[in-house]
C-alpha cells in the first residue's frame, strides 16, 4: 500500500534519523550532499566545514532535504522538506547547538576520538580548534511524504 505520513509519523522519522540529504542551488548548479542533523521543533541543526554547500547556501538560503527509513524496497518512509538556511553566528547559541548535536550523536560514535574535526570527542580537549565549524539551522516552511508497505 502507498500512502502519505500524517503530521506525527513526520515529526517522529525526522526525530529518529540522524542523516538526511540536502540539496541547494546557485547560478544554475544542483548540489546534493548527505549531512547528520538534529531536529527539534521544526528545525533541522546541523554544522558543516566551508565547502560548496555552505558557499550555495549563503548565496541562496532556499533549501530541499530528504530523509528516509527503507526496511526493503517494498517497506519504506520518506520525507521531502523545503526551507530556509540561517547560519547561527551569535557564539552563546552556537555552543549550545554544538552541544544538542554531541549529545545525540556520541551515542552512535564506536571511537570518539577519530572525530575530534567533528567537534565530537568524549574529553573537550580532544576537539579538534583549529576549525569553527559553521553551525546552521534550516527552519522548515514546507513537508511532503510518502510510505509504502502496511
Amino acid at each position: 500500500m502507498l500512502g502519505q505520513l500524517n503530521k506525527k509519523q513526520i515529526e517522529a522519522l525526522l526525530t529518529q534519523q540522524v542523516t538526511g540529504r540536502l540539496a541547494c542551488h546557485h547560478d544554475g548548479e544542483t548540489y546534493i550532499v548527505p549531512i547528520n542533523y538534529v531536529y527539534k521543533d521544526g528545525v533541522i541543526y546541523t554544522h558543516s566545514g566551508p565547502g560548496k554547500k555552505i558557499e550555495m547556501m549563503r548565496k541562496n538560503p532556499n533549501i530541499c532535504f530528504e530523509v528516509e527509513e527503507i526496511d526493503s524496497i517494498f517497506q519504506w518512509r520518506c520525507i521531502i522538506a523545503w526551507g530556509a538556511f540561517e547560519e547561527i553566528t551569535d557564539q552563546d547559541e552556537k555552543q549550545q547547538v554544538r552541544q544538542l548535536l554531541t549529545h545525540r550523536f556520541m551515542p552512535l560514535v564506536s571511537n570518539p576520538q577519530q572525530h575530534p574535526s567533528h567537534g565530537i570527542a568524549a574529553n573537550e580537549l580532544d576537539i579538534d580548534t583549529r576549525i569553527d565549524p559553521i553551525v546552521y539551522r534550516i527552519k522548515i516552511k514546507k513537508v511532503t511524504s510518502r510510505f509504502e508497505g502496511v
